[in-house]
């Protein structure tokens, strides 16, 4: 045979031995997925609830006006430290000081007639006692004249002026005791008048007394909305008084975060936290939870449930106060915060990443024989169709390069990993992407692993 030939052929060979080749390694990576993977493996875990607020002092209060008046006089500005006790401000007081002065004076007349009512009464009942000495003296004068009388040793005239005499005596003793019982209802009278008097004046000493503020706590102005010369009015009904100023106790300071409801279930007093003020960048301050809302904040209000007029569907909100350890000796009222707080930890537990867990139903886990299995869901009971549908949380793993779904039990969350009770073991391989690829992939799929950071895309 020619040598032209022999190589003729040997290419002919060659090239169908190469489309051989080709057609394999065509078939068998026609049903191959690509992935990304992540090991099962053991660390630390931390739990976190994150929310955002503002800080606030934990012990605040808005001083109102609790008179009607024009400022006459502030004794701080905003900023300044107040001692309990210290005058704040001063109210104009000239009508109430002149009630006080008034019913002052009234309460003395009302001493000063009760003192003579006193005497009155004593008058009275030392006429009484000498109207009895009388009444008796006459009476016994009659009772022997009677005797006499009787014995024929007086005349008739003398024995009725013995009776006349005691008759008059008996009427002045009942004279007597009549002006005792005047002049002890008068003396009670001007008893009640005194308590009157003192009650009137203390109403005028409280209306004075609301002329002046004073604070009620160490602390330090925070806002002065007010300023001298201006009339202030107290609330009535629906309508808000004037508030003079805010005073704060800044010894202790907390941040007032509001959490998701669907987190609040998790916090508990006393976990920690760590809090960033945005003011303060790069520096985390630390706090204890010492406060849980119990009912629910609107969203979009800020208006608790329990005020609410209507139902809402809308997102809800707990409030949670927590109170910063070492707080800063410049941080002010109304900076916005945010606290991540800690509400469950594990050491050294069998973790995966987050973006493995995915779900299946138990059709999309049962093995598919062709018609069988439409024939199947065709006669199935409500009952097996409902199992069907039932949810399945799981990873793929990798075994023998094909995905295997394995349920899994999952216990503490992390920031990117999830704690694993039941399902799998420390260096197992499982699948954490694409989305999409986890979304649509069935057990037994054949993949390829590719954990090469992904290409961004071009900027058109």
């Amino acid at each position: 045979m020619k040598t032209w030939k022999k190589v003729l052929i040997g290419v002919g060979a060659g090239l169908v031995l190469t489309i051989l080749v080709a057609v394999t390694v065509y078939q068998s990576q026609k049903n191959l997925v690509t992935v990304q993977t992540g090991k099962v493996q053991k660390e630390n875990l931390a739990s976190i609830v994150s929310a955002s607020g503002e800080i606030k002092p934990k012990t605040y209060v808005n001083i109102g006006a609790n008179a009607f008046g024009k400022i006459i006089k502030l004794h701080v500005k905003e900023g300044d430290h107040v001692k309990k006790g210290q005058l704040l401000a001063q109210l104009e007081n000239v009508q109430s000081s002149a009630d006080v002065n008034a019913t002052r004076a009234s309460v003395q007349a009302a001493q000063t007639d009760a003192v003579a009512g006193d005497a009155a009464l004593n008058t009275a009942l030392a006429d009484l006692n000498r109207a009895k000495s009388d009444a008796n003296h006459a009476k016994l004068d009659w009772e022997r004249a009677q005797g006499l009388y009787t014995a024929a040793l007086i005349a008739k005239q003398d024995y009725d002026v013995k009776k006349a005499a005691w008759e008059t005596a008996d009427a002045g003793l009942a004279q007597a005791e009549a002006k005792v019982a005047q002049a002890k209802a008068q003396k009670d009278s001007m008893d009640k008048h005194i308590t009157q008097n003192e009650a009137n004046l203390t109403r005028v000493a409280d209306v004075l007394q609301k002329t002046t503020y004073e604070a009620p706590f160490d602390g330090v102005i925070t806002n002065l909305p007010v300023r001298e010369g201006e009339t202030v009015v107290i609330g009535i009904q629906n309508s808000p008084g004037s508030t003079l100023m805010t005073l704060a106790d800044m010894s202790v300071i907390t941040s007032e975060v509001k959490v998701d409801e669907t987190d609040i279930v998790n916090v508990r007093l006393g976990q920690s936290a760590e809090v960033t003020i945005d003011a303060i960048p790069h520096k985390i301050f630390h706090g204890l939870v010492s406060e849980i809302g119990d009912n629910a904040i609107v969203r979009s209000t800020g208006v608790a449930t329990s005020q609410a007029t209507s139902t809402s569907e809308e997102a809800k909100d707990f409030k949670v106060v927590v109170t910063l350890t070492d707080p800063p000796e410049d941080l002010r009222p109304g900076l916005s915060s945010t606290a991540k707080i800690t509400t469950a930890t594990r050491a050294t537990v069998v973790s995966i990443p987050i973006q493995a867990l995915t779900v299946r139903t138990q059709a999309d886990l049962a093995p598919k024989d062709s018609g069988k299995g439409e024939v199947q869901a065709a006669t199935a009971s409500p009952a097996d169709a409902s199992k069907q549908k039932e949810e399945i949380q799981g990873v793929f793993v990798i075994h023998n390069k094909k995905a295997q779904f394995v349920p899994v039990e999952t216990g503490v969350s992390g920031t990117t990993d999830i704690e694993v009770l039941k399902g799998v073991q420390e260096g197992d391989e499982v699948i954490t992407g694409s989305y999409k690829v986890l979304r649509t992939l069935k057990p037994g799929t054949s993949v390829k692993i590719d954990n090469s950071a992904p290409k961004k895309e071009e900027e058109s």
